[in-house]
């Protein structure tokens, strides 16, 4: 299947069943015990983004895009925090549920703005971009274009998550195969560290920081990548 194939998946997943599924996983109902570890497991790698931010000390009017913002979980507490959001995503419903939730914004003269967009097509310049558990959905050709292009926007910084490939890790992806069912969301892919590192180094960023976040169903490897 080619790579327009796997956009188009997503798009369609997080348009209908994946929205609702997500939705509660993101928001603060009552979900079951592997949808509350994810759910602990992604605010984890939020909670790190923002820790390193706020420990540069001048979020106040940075500008940032929050590519592949979902339903705001990371764009919202940062333009509360003052910083100048410009927030995407592929799904129509997510960018529906983020403009909704930042109506709550307790911070009114944050800046955030949401839209609906294909990430590749992006266009602008930002200090920081951030790209959070987008890159598990798409092969490796794919994501290489993908930070390629989040490079060319980024002044500064940019901030990706992905899912390591180790044999522990694919080991667990492949007994979850065995169990297909209405609840399987998109396909899963696994990106060795080494070949993000690569690709952020030929698009002139070194990586300046990193995170692990490892929960019983949640695995994300976090890197901050400055540009040299």
């Amino acid at each position: 299947m080619n790579t327009l194939d796997d956009k188009t998946i997503v798009r369609d997943y997080f348009n209908a069943t994946g929205f609702e599924r997500w939705q509660r996983i993101y928001g603060d109902g009552e979900v079951n015990k592997v949808q509350l570890d994810i759910r602990n497991g992604h605010q984890q790698t939020v909670d790190t983004v923002i820790s390193w931010l706020k420990e540069d000390d001048n979020l106040t009017g940075l500008s940032i895009c929050d590519a592949g913002c979902g339903v705001g979980s990371l764009s919202i507490p940062l333009a509360e925090a003052g910083a100048n959001i410009f927030a995407t995503d592929i799904s129509e419903k997510m960018v529906e549920e983020a403009t909704e939730r930042a109506k709550n914004i307790q911070n009114k003269t944050a800046n955030v703005n949401f839209s609906v967009q294909d990430l590749e097509k992006l266009s602008g310049s930002y200090h920081t971009v951030i790209c959070l558990d987008v890159l598990i959905h798409y092969p490796q050709d794919k994501a290489a274009q993908m930070i390629s292009h989040l490079a060319s926007l980024a002044e500064s910084r940019l901030i990706l998550s992905f899912a390591p490939k180790t044999l522990c890790l694919t080991l667990l992806k492949k007994i979850g195969e065995l169990f297909p069912g209405p609840s399987k969301t998109t396909r899963a892919y696994q990106h060795r560290e080494a070949d993000i590192i690569t690709i952020l180094a030929d698009n002139g960023f070194s990586v300046e920081r990193n995170a692990m976040t490892s929960t019983r169903f949640y695995y994300s490897r976090l890197l901050e990548a400055i540009r040299k």
